[in-house]
């Protein structure tokens, strides 16, 4: 007599889930792999030079910096408690002023001081050039693994990443916060892992400047999907903890091995360039204001610009 067998489940565990979408997705799997088998081994070649007091000094200088910016999206958060909302153009604008923030930080504080340094430790523009390739790539393909493996939600495009329908709605958007929170973080402690200040000061300070706006763009936008004010805050604010937790990966990321630390430069500047490219540029053109959002962009740009000119 045959026995009857019970139906499949219908919700396959984690494990299943990101197996599957793995062989869905082999290159974009196997470019994340290799970029995070790449920040473990810089790890690994970092460990004995963090333990230094030295490098304690340039890891407190990285927590410092990556701290402002926590308390910079603090700030930002914080009038979410009494705004309802504000004009999407004006959003879109102070996007594109962040936008603009990041690509000139990206730019001038971390692959042009990436070049120069690997120019310096390899005898050869081409070689030292070739390091900051090396790190812009890995950094766009942590963003790319992480973007598609990673259940987030978008306000424009919905949700995405394998295991989605699992996630509530906040954690879905506390994770795409995430996201786009811990590249600042390791930029900036990239900056600092040699000490030098020049390079480091005027990226923490523009990062910071930038993470007010874009504090309070958070937060609205978790006030508008329905979530009260308090939590809004909270979450916008919240999110800007993984800043000095990125300050404090990116500062062991190149505070080792003296070729890391270029490669280091190019890995932190591509993910903040694929974070304006993939993320914040369309979401401001998505509304009909391109014009306002690109003189946003070019707000922010020349901020940067005049902020590593004087600081730096």
């Amino acid at each position: 007599m045959d026995t009857i067998q019970p139906p499949p489940s219908s919700r396959s565990g984690w494990a299943d889930i990101f197996y599957q979408h793995a062989r869905e997705h082999p290159y974009i799997a196997g470019g994340l792999a290799a970029s995070l088998a790449a920040v473990v081994l810089l790890l690994i070649q970092s460990i004995i030079q963090i333990s230094s007091s030295e490098s304690s000094l340039f890891s407190r200088y990285a927590l410092l910096g990556g701290t402002a910016g926590f308390v910079a999206t603090a700030i930002g958060a914080a009038p979410a408690l009494m705004l309802r909302g504000i004009r999407q153009s004006t959003e879109d604008a102070m996007l594109g002023f962040a936008a603009g923030m990041m690509l000139a930080a990206a730019a001038f504080s971390l692959i042009l001081p990436g070049v120069e340094a690997g120019t310096e430790l390899t005898g050869s523009a081409a070689s030292g050039g070739m390091l900051v390739v090396i790190g812009l790539f890995l950094g766009a393909a942590l963003m790319l693994g992480l973007d598609e493996f990673t259940p987030h939600e978008h306000e424009k495009t919905g949700p995405c990443g394998p295991g989605y329908e699992r996630c509530s709605k906040a954690w879905l958007f506390v994770f795409a916060i995430a996201l786009h929170n811990l590249p600042e973080g390791m930029a900036v402690g990239v900056s600092f892992a040699q000490g030098d200040l020049s390079v480091g000061l005027p990226l923490a300070t523009a990062i910071a400047l930038q993470d007010i706006p874009e504090g309070l763009a958070v937060a609205l936008t978790l006030r508008a999907v329905g979530f009260k004010p308090l939590f809004a805050v909270l979450v916008a604010a919240g999110s800007g903890l993984l800043e000095p937790v990125g300050a404090l990966l990116g500062v062991g990321l190149a505070g080792g091995l003296m070729l890391a630390y270029p490669v280091g430069l190019g890995l932190a500047a591509g993910a903040m360039l694929f974070v304006v490219s993939h993320e914040v540029i369309p979401e401001t053109h998505r509304n009909g204001h391109q014009t306002v959002a690109t003189l946003g962009l070019m707000v922010g740009f020349a901020l940067m610009m005049v902020l590593d000119t004087t600081l730096g």
